[in-house]
């Protein structure tokens, strides 16, 4: 509809296209920037877990940081990227400055489950952050063998 508002107006179609484009993708990043969740529970050995589901990227930053409970949560906390990934610097910048209010109070964060483009791009930025990456569990699978003679 706005395109063809924008074309009308001022008769010119590829502008009007470029726009569409633009206001796409913001309306795009702001919905994204909503869908951001995280779960949250204490396992048997007092570890804080929080399962974060959505993508952690510019938009989403701010609602990401509002999950953490910093003062509450106990001495140790695992942050669980199972459902999520870290998409650009700005999810970088924000896991930084969350590694950074744990170790004020003198807690362990821990990331678990990034994926292979997570990692690159944490390792990319080893030099401005320092986030402590559980090493994820190797699963072994059972293999039904029939033994043939």
């Amino acid at each position: 509809m706005l395109v063809a508002v924008i074309t009308i107006l001022l008769h010119n179609l590829a502008l009007a296209v470029l726009t569409g484009v633009i206001i796409s993708a913001l309306v795009f990043a702001w919905e994204s920037a909503k869908r951001i969740r995280a779960r949250k529970y204490l396992d048997e050995q007092g570890i804080k877990h929080y399962e974060i589901y959505g993508p952690l990227f510019f938009g989403s930053v701010t609602a990401f940081n509002e999950k953490f409970d910093v003062l509450n949560d106990p001495g140790e906390v695992i942050i669980d990227f199972k459902e999520s990934r870290v998409a650009d610097m700005s999810g970088i910048e924000a896991l930084n400055k969350l590694t950074e209010r744990y170790k004020k109070v003198n807690k362990k964060l821990h990331l678990r489950h990034l994926s292979e483009d997570c990692k690159l791009l944490l390792k990319n930025a080893a030099e401005l952050i320092e986030v402590n990456v559980l090493e994820d569990p190797h699963y072994k699978v059972v293999v039904d063998r029939v033994s043939g003679k």
